[in-house]
């Protein structure tokens, strides 16, 4: 089988991503500089599939790494999640993040070009749509002023893919999804990261677990139902799913286009008060948590229409709500040793 790399594979998305590729046959290669993530996600990896997989501790800011990776090891197909991804860190530091999220995906497509390398799967994010005229969203809808230099990220990388594949042989796919939350029901991986949560989930867990007293939720003054933002939340392992099922298509030649975007979502919308109820229903855990101010870079409502998706990769979601956050707090009480 081909022989696959896989970016930023020892993170939350990543590691499940790499668990389904191997689950059919690829062979993985992993690059990760460990600035978010652990090598002893690895480990979890091997428990689950049987293989571990190679790993290169690279940071693909380093172009003349890059390069000598490329050199050495044979690739047909990428997978590129490797990013940082904060929205209010994105705010606070917008250089590292143009730093990080563009030169790494320059130095990518290069050696895509100098090696022949047809198929490239991109990470991409829902924030490129930025507050949606219409919901839920489409593939269609307009690509607005990013409100969040993280999201202005994703909408110039997904530009940098279309020039690039407009021109050579680069086959891309962009995958724009929603809010991924869950673990590998095994719970021998999950999303663990470090220092303070950015995301609703692990904050969600982390206070059930004991680690954290209070969960904030970032204002319950917007326009919706309960005041509280609403998000599409979608099982990690389904979106793991996706992603095979994406780069399949390119490597089959199925693909309509040199480039394509899909949206990856369940196609509805949940506020943060709903999940945090619902996850105090799955763990029978009260959670303490408290109403704060509005988050600069949040949007009030986001959630998808998935019909592309389905129609044309074939691929939807199977997990629920409620099933995502059950997982979530298996990990969190494996990895706090609660269990």
């Amino acid at each position: 089988m081909a022989k696959i790399l896989v970016t930023g594979g020892l993170g939350y998305i990543g590691s499940h991503t790499v668990v389904a590729l191997q689950e059919k046959g690829f062979e993985v290669v992993i690059i990760d500089n460990l600035s978010n993530s652990e090598e002893s996600v690895l480990h979890g990896i091997e428990k689950i599939s049987g293989i571990r997989p190679q790993f290169e501790n690279i940071d693909l800011r380093k172009k003349e790494l890059v390069q000598q990776f490329f050199a050495e090891n044979p690739i047909e197909g990428i997978i590129h999640f490797a990013a940082s991804k904060a929205v209010g860190e994105s705010v606070e530091n917008p250089l590292l993040y143009y730093e990080n999220n563009i030169n790494t995906l320059v130095y990518l497509l290069q050696e895509c070009e100098k090696h022949s390398i047809q198929n490239f799967i991109f990470s991409s994010s829902c924030t490129v749509y930025g507050e949606p005229d219409q919901l839920p969203i489409t593939e269609d809808a307009p690509v607005k002023k990013a409100i969040s230099p993280y999201g202005n990220t994703k909408q110039i990388n997904e530009e940098i893919l279309y020039d690039t594949c407009a021109v050579g042989n680069l086959q891309a796919i962009s995958l724009r999804y929603f809010n991924p939350i869950g673990a590998h029901p095994s719970a021998e991986i999950g999303e663990l990261p470090k220092g303070t949560p950015q995301n609703l989930v692990p904050f969600i867990t982390q206070t059930g677990a004991g680690l954290r007293a209070e969960l904030s939720v970032f204002g319950d003054d917007y326009p919706t139902p309960d005041g509280s933002c609403i998000r599409d939340y979608i099982h990690v392992v389904d979106l793991a799913q996706a992603h095979v099922v994406a780069l399949q298509r390119l490597l089959d030649n199925k693909n309509t286009s040199s480039y394509e975007v899909f949206n990856l979502g369940t196609g509805k919308g949940s506020s943060v008060l709903e999940v945090i109820h619902a996850f105090e229903k799955v763990s029978g855990k009260k959670l303490n948590y408290k109403i704060v101010p509005r988050r600069p870079g949040d949007v009030i409502s986001v959630y998808a229409n998935t019909s592309k998706a389905d129609e044309v990769l074939g691929w939807k979601t199977k997990y629920s709500m409620e099933e995502a956050l059950q997982s979530a707090w298996k990990w969190e009480k494996k990895v706090r040793g609660l269990d």
